[in-house]
């Protein structure tokens, strides 16, 4: 090998390093939002048999499954972009949830986050233009939109169970697939706060009320989709999440939930294992039906993650280990930059090893690598 091209190598894997590890985050958010472009454009899922099961407002991916009223499991194999048709097959029962609502056992924590036995929730909403036209006069307002409405009626609802709420009206215009990434710092800023579940309120965009109309105990409400992000570590902890409150939900007000829609995105639930988007209805309906359905989804909530205490240190743990699972590949990619990084930058192997240390004590607080100060202290001891 000539000097010129051992000078040149390390270059090369640098470029393999920015070709194929430090873009990963990127390219994972740059397909989490595809999935979350929620626009204009309605698409019709249907069996293969041709039956269909539901409608969504946003493009749908192959892929992308499916949870009904009645738990069974549909995968969607194929699109056709130009009917705006998914055909989905049908996989058969959907597993059930972990715990039963019936048994008074808490899905989640029934303790905060922080030990200190205060209920804690955090919401926002990311399409923060939402309304009802027949109650709003529209479907979409840049101001004094709707959906914030219907979020206060279920912050207040909270609040009446003894449970602490934080609902951030920041607002994230335009309503466009950036609207996830714009409002993931709010989600951020709310997680300070320490809650046991946060939420994404939104309505969806389908033109037929009637597909969300429905009747529970006597009143006439909206149904609720839970809307899952299949791309993010957490997925499988926010779809179980999910699958919990589908359950208490209907031993308590059988119809209050429409169904699980787990697709392509990730809408910042990788940030929390309970995290969840509910959907009130769609902007044909009429606004008060989805603040009647606030009433009883906070009571869901109250029974799910604040209804008992059998299940709360093992419900933490494993809300603790789901949580840090991003985090730590995170870690796993920038540590092992540093390390192309050292050996571009230095073009001695030996210093490698120096590096990787330090990029992991600066990353982990001091739990892993070598400390800045046991480096001081060595650096003192040479002669």
């Amino acid at each position: 090998m000539t000097l010129s091209a051992r000078k040149k190598w390390p270059l090369w894997l640098l470029l393999i390093c920015l070709l194929f590890v430090a873009p990963r985050a990127q390219a994972l958010e740059l397909f989490a939002q595809e999935g979350e472009n929620d626009g204009g454009t309605v698409y019709e899922l249907r069996t293969e048999t041709g039956e269909t099961l539901t409608h969504r407002a946003g493009r749908i991916y192959e892929g992308d499954e499916y949870i009904s009223s009645d738990n069974q499991l549909y995968r969607v194999i194929a699109v056709d972009d130009a009917l705006c048709i998914a055909t989905a097959r049908h996989m058969g029962a959907e597993p059930a949830a972990g715990a039963s609502a019936s048994a008074g056992d808490a899905a989640l924590a029934a303790e905060s986050a922080d030990g200190d036995g205060e209920k804690r929730v955090a919401m926002y909403s990311t399409h923060s233009d939402e309304s009802y036209e027949p109650s709003d006069g529209a479907a979409s307002l840049e101001k004094d939109a709707g959906i914030f409405d219907v979020g206060e009626a279920l912050q207040e609802n909270l609040e009446a169970l003894g449970i602490s709420v934080e609902y951030s009206k920041d607002t994230f215009l335009p309503h466009d697939a950036g609207a996830y990434s714009r409002s993931r710092r709010t989600a951020e800023e709310l997680l300070q706060g320490n809650p046991d579940m946060l939420i994404d309120i939104h309505r969806d965009g389908i033109p037929d009320p009637e597909e969300y109309e429905t009747e529970v105990h006597g009143e006439e409400m909206s149904k609720v989709r839970l809307l899952v992000g299949r791309s993010n570590p957490n997925a499988a902890a926010n779809r179980e999440f999910a699958k919990e409150l589908k359950a208490a939900a209907d031993e308590m007000y059988p119809g209050l939930i429409k169904d699980i829609f787990i697709g392509k995105g990730n809408y910042n639930q990788e940030l929390y294992p309970q995290s969840i988007l509910l959907e009130f209805g769609t902007h044909t309906l009429e606004k008060e039906k989805a603040i009647s359905a606030t009433e009883l989804m906070a009571n869901v909530i109250n029974e799910v993650v604040f209804g008992g205490s059998a299940k709360a240190e093992e419900a933490a743990g494993a809300r603790s280990g789901a949580g840090f699972s991003g985090l730590w590949w995170l870690i796993a990619v920038a540590v092992l930059g540093a390390g192309v990084y050292a050996l571009v930058s230095t073009g001695k192997w030996r210093l490698i090893g120096e590096k990787f240390s330090r990029s992991a004590s600066e990353l982990t607080g001091g739990s892993l690598g070598k400390k800045p100060e046991d480096e001081k202290g060595s650096e003192e001891k040479k002669p």
